[in-house]
Formats: C-alpha cells, sequence, structure tokens
C-alpha cells in the first residue's frame, strides 16, 4: 500500500468557520465515546487523518492515494482537508493502518462506523469484509477472522453516494445547491472505532418505561449465548444502587422502579443502568447505560380536541426546525461541544423542543439531549430525486389527487433505514415522535408506513405526513404555513399542530455564507423590525393555543448556506433578536 507522506491538516478556509474549529487535534478529532447508550470501557478511535482517493465508480480496489482527509469530516466540507465534490460516477476511497493491543488478540473485535454516506464496501488486508447501504445509522463487523499473525493491519473502505440522483434517503443533501437544499455529503462523516468483546456480547438492549405501572422492561440481545450464562443489573438513582439482579437467566426482564423519578424537560432525570453477562462467576461482557422514565400520550380538552400529553399532563410543545448543518463541517459539527451548543440555546431561548428535520444525528447529540432536557421530534430522512419544479407540482396535486407511487427496491431500502433510525433511537427518552414524511417528499403506502412504525414502536407518536398531503392516520394532524402559524382543519381525533411557520430572515454581514442568491421567507432590515414581527408570531400562537393547539415548529435555529432565516447566524456567533426578549417571549407561551 503506498504511503502518503503529508501528515499536516488544515481546513478550507473560503467560507465562514465556527469557533470551535480550534479545538480540533487532528490526531483526535472527535473524541469522546460515541455510543453513551451501550458503552465498554474498552475501545480505541479510528479517528483521524486517513488516506484517500477519488476514482470512476467501476475502478476496482484502489492502492494508489492522492492525499489525506480528516476523518470523520464529510469530503465536502471545510474540515475534512479536502473540500471536493463526489459525483454519482465516481467513489470515494479510504485507507489507514491501525494496531490492536496485544491481549486483545484473543477476543472479537468490532469495527464500528457511525454512520457513512451511503453504500459502503470494507476490506481488510486486502480482504473483503463486507458492504452496507445506508447514511444515517450506526453499523459493525466482527473482524476477528482477519486479524491474524501480523503487527499492522491496513484498512480500506470505497463509498458510492449516488445523493439526490438516486432514490435513497438523503435529505436536503443536494450536488446543486439552491433555495431551501443544501451541500452534499458524502463518506465517513461519524466516528470510527475499535471495541473487544467475548465470544458472548450483548449486541443491543431495549428499555421500555412504563410510569403508570412504575416498571421498566429491559430486553438483552445477546451473539453467543450459552445455556449457563446469567444477566447480572444494576440500576442506580445517581451513585446509590437501588436495584441488583443477579441471577436472571432469561434476557427480558421486568423491573419495578418505585415511585419513579419522572424524566421531562424542566427534571430531565435519568436513571443509570449497568448490564453484564457472567458465566461462571466470569464478567463476559458489561456496558453502560441509561434510560428516562417518561410517557408520552394523547388526551381530550374539554372541547374534544386531542392533546399532546406528558407524564399524563397536557404540555403546549413549542421548538425550533433544525437541520444539523455546520458552515464547516456540513453533517459533521467540529466538536461534541459544538454538537451540543445548539441544544443548550436552543432551551436557554425558552423552547422544550426541537424538530430534527430530514437528517439523523450522530448517538451523543440524543444523549445530550436526553441530559439537558429537550423533546425531540425525529424526521425520516426523505429520499427521491427532488427539484423545484417537481415541489411546486406536487403541491398543485392537492391531497386527494396524491398517490406517490414507489417501485418495491424504493420501498424495500426505505423501510429498511426506517426501521434502522428506530432501533438505534428507541431507548432515547427525549425522542417522542416519529415523523415519516415531509411535504409529499418521497411519501408513499402513508396508512402502511404508520402501521410499519406503531409496530416497531407503539409507546411513541406518529405524525404521518409533516406539511402537504394529509392521510387521515397518525397521532397528529400537521401543517406548514409561513410565515403565520395557524389551526389545521380536518383533525379527525388528532392533535393539531404547526409543524413549520416563521421563517422570518435577517441578514448579519460577516456571517453569512458566500452565495448569490440569498433566500428567506420574510426579511427585516433590523433586529427590532423581526423582534416585532416574532412578537405578533406569538401572539398569534396564543390565540391557537387557546383553540387546542398542541405544538408549534418555528423555522429555524440556524441560518444554512444560503437560507438567512435562522434565529442564529450559520456560524452560531450571534443570536439575531435580542436573547432575553426572544426568551420572554417564547416563555410567555408556557404561562397560565
Amino acid at each position: 500500500m503506498k504511503k502518503i507522506d503529508n501528515s499536516s491538516w488544515e481546513p478550507i478556509k473560503d467560507q465562514i468557520m465556527t469557533r470551535w474549529v480550534s479545538e480540533i487535534d487532528p490526531k483526535n478529532p472527535l473524541p469522546e465515546y460515541p455510543r453513551p447508550q451501550l458503552k465498554r470501557k474498552e475501545w480505541i478511535n479510528l479517528n483521524g487523518l486517513w488516506d484517500y482517493a477519488i476514482r470512476p465508480k467501476d475502478e476496482e480496489l484502489v492502492k494508489k492515494f492522492e492525499g489525506k482527509i480528516l476523518v470523520p469530516f464529510p469530503i465536502e466540507s471545510a474540515l475534512s482537508g479536502v473540500k471536493k465534490k463526489l459525483q454519482p460516477s465516481q467513489k470515494l476511497w479510504y485507507h489507514r493502518t491501525f494496531t490492536i493491543p496485544e491481549w486483545w488478540k484473543a477476543k472479537k473485535i468490532l469495527l464500528h462506523f457511525g454512520a457513512v454516506d451511503w453504500e459502503t464496501t470494507i476490506w481488510i488486508n486486502e480482504k473483503l469484509i463486507g458492504t452496507h447501504k445506508g447514511g444515517y445509522t450506526p453499523f459493525y463487523f466482527e473482524i476477528s477472522n482477519y486479524l491474524k499473525n501480523r503487527e499492522k493491519y491496513d484498512l480500506v473502505l470505497s463509498v458510492w453516494d449516488p445523493t439526490d440522483k438516486s432514490h435513497q434517503e438523503h435529505g436536503k443533501q443536494s450536488l446543486k445547491p439552491k433555495i431551501i437544499l443544501y451541500t452534499a455529503v458524502s463518506g465517513i462523516w461519524q466516528t470510527v472505532w475499535l471495541e473487544p468483546v467475548s465470544d458472548t456480547y450483548i449486541k443491543s438492549m431495549k428499555m421500555v418505561p412504563n410510569i403508570d405501572n412504575e416498571t421498566l422492561n429491559l430486553k438483552v440481545n445477546i451473539i453467543g449465548p450459552q445455556p449457563n450464562g446469567i444477566i447480572h443489573t444494576i440500576i442506580l438513582e445517581k451513585e446509590s444502587q437501588i436495584i441488583i439482579d443477579q441471577e436472571t437467566t432469561e434476557t427480558e426482564i421486568l423491573f419495578k422502579i418505585q415511585s419513579p423519578k419522572l424524566w421531562s424537560p424542566d427534571s430531565p432525570y435519568l436513571y443509570n443502568i449497568i448490564v453484564e453477562i457472567k458465566r461462571n462467576n466470569i464478567v463476559l461482557d458489561k456496558v453502560e447505560s441509561y434510560f428516562g422514565m417518561r410517557k408520552i400520550s394523547l388526551s381530550k380538552n374539554e372541547n374534544g380536541i386531542k392533546l399532546i400529553e406528558l407524564n399524563n399532563e397536557p404540555l403546549f410543545q413549542y421548538g425550533t426546525l433544525d437541520q444539523g448543518y455546520w458552515p464547516d463541517g456540513l453533517y459533521t459539527a467540529p466538536t461534541d461541544g459544538a454538537l451540543r451548543y445548539d441544544i443548550e440555546i436552543t432551551k436557554e431561548l425558552g423552547f422544550n423542543l426541537i424538530r430534527k428535520h430530514v437528517k439523523v444525528e450522530p448517538a451523543r447529540w440524543y444523549y445530550h439531549c436526553d441530559k439537558l432536557g429537550i423533546l425531540v421530534w425525529q424526521d425520516m430522512p426523505n429520499g427521491e430525486h427532488w427539484s423545484i419544479m417537481k415541489h411546486i407540482k406536487m403541491k398543485l396535486i392537492g391531497e386527494k389527487r396524491f398517490t406517490g407511487k414507489r417501485k418495491d427496491y424504493v420501498k424495500e431500502d426505505f423501510y429498511h433505514e426506517l426501521e434502522s433510525i428506530i432501533t438505534f433511537l428507541y431507548n432515547s427518552p427525549s425522542v417522542i415522535t416519529w415523523i415519516p414524511f415531509n411535504e409529499g417528499w418521497g411519501q408513499f403506502d402513508t396508512k402502511k408506513v404508520v402501521n410499519k412504525i406503531q409496530n416497531l414502536d407503539s409507546s411513541r407518536l406518529i405524525n404521518s405526513a409533516s406539511g402537504w398531503f394529509d392521510k387521515g392516520v397518525g397521532d397528529i394532524r400537521d401543517i406548514h404555513n409561513y410565515p403565520y402559524p395557524k389551526m389545521p382543519n380536518n383533525l379527525k381525533g388528532r392533535a393539531a399542530v404547526v409543524g413549520e411557520f416563521g421563517g422570518l430572515g435577517l441578514e448579519v454581514e460577516g456571517h453569512m455564507w458566500k452565495f448569490k442568491r440569498k433566500f428567506v421567507y420574510r426579511s427585516f432590515r433590523d433586529q427590532e423590525q423581526l423582534l416585532n414581527r416574532y412578537k405578533k408570531l406569538i401572539s398569534k400562537l396564543k390565540i391557537l393555543i387557546e383553540n387546542g393547539l398542541g405544538a408549534a415548529i418555528y423555522t429555524q435555529t440556524t441560518d444554512i448556506e444560503h437560507e438567512i432565516n435562522g434565529l442564529l447566524t450559520y456560524d452560531r456567533e450571534l443570536i439575531k433578536m435580542d436573547k432575553n426578549r426572544l426568551r420572554d417571549l417564547n416563555l410567555s407561551l408556557f404561562r397560565k
């Protein structure tokens, strides 16, 4: 394998950057353990400088590379140190070497990827390990059989990503960014790591809280179980053990949580849990995790309108549309602190909800939501080819005429990604609503999709179609209306929400993406004018809340590239309205 001798890294500084760039260590970017809900003590982070090459799609295994790329930042991003477009006719190749401790060689070794967009093929020492399709969720391979009699191992990946030129889920990524579409993201964009495990190990856990019965149902998915193995579980309130179960051989366990401390945005209490697999008093595997005792449901008010309840109490939900883009890292935040900041500032501004819009974040983003206490509506990233003209034509079709026919292989890929997202996020107490479709993008068989989600997760609400083509199913009736919010009609026994409104914009010189044509729903000349219009939106919301509106989503958290209707500038340096006045306005929605 030909070596690349340039080991330096510099971000490509042709656009605005965030302040967190100065904190990046190219030898160890994003060093935090990437999976807080299934945490092991021993692991090796493979983030850092890798070799890369861009080659024609049909080219065989590559041995010559072009330069260095900083993993896990996508190749189109400034933080990758490359900032090149990947075309559908090309593949992106990665290479690095790694070593493992001597004592690991008696273990099974798991090679983990937080997310790679989109089709990934992996080799170790030129031997094919496997292929994975999907751009938003974690996957891993057990690679022990490929790590024999060597001190150093070659790891090679190829990635093909057609972005918006094919059917697969890609959200708002575009090879030709404009209006509400943004720069494409390809390749590795989340942490890569290695982990040693025994022949018997925990693959995953599913935790189902029930606040009414004061119970937690724990299901442990074990690889390589043995007849004489037991599950040892410890549940802790802070540092105090409240439950110890040492004798369980069943993989599904029901725990009684006496007088549980409930999770909510006002009090985001999390229980810690430790699960061990033992055999003959030897610990084969040990993972640390956490859970929250909370419930999301619907109730009726005196007028028969459905309200959204958290922990059996009605709660108006007010949040921002959050698309998770960064001017320097695109899909990947420069640091864990940056990732956390967007959540912290949203809560500081008086919101209790984030709608994660057509993107899935790394596991640590949901961990921060769980810890900080903010509700999350999770969109399914949309697929299908998207264009402005198609967007307009779809909107003109109307709900009754819209059918959304899709080919079988398109549906199959959608369902695979949908199930993997729900499985990935199931244990996160902050996630309370699933949104499979936004504004008809890739929408099909809405009732069947809702039934699929209900079968996968009956503990959360389903917003079947945010905006546009409502098919009368799910728990929520959602409309989009700019700039002012309004009350949805045809509720059909569902909660009424405004899934998008606002879009008030302000240009802030020195803090904008360099782009000729800016996009905004409504533009204002200064902070005071912007705040006055925002105040009118809040007044309108108060009237709608009195009439039974259950939730509202303001567009949006930050500016993104050429779109300038964020509460914050794209670099996160400035809040466009006075912070205290904005917070007071938002909190006034919750005062009775």
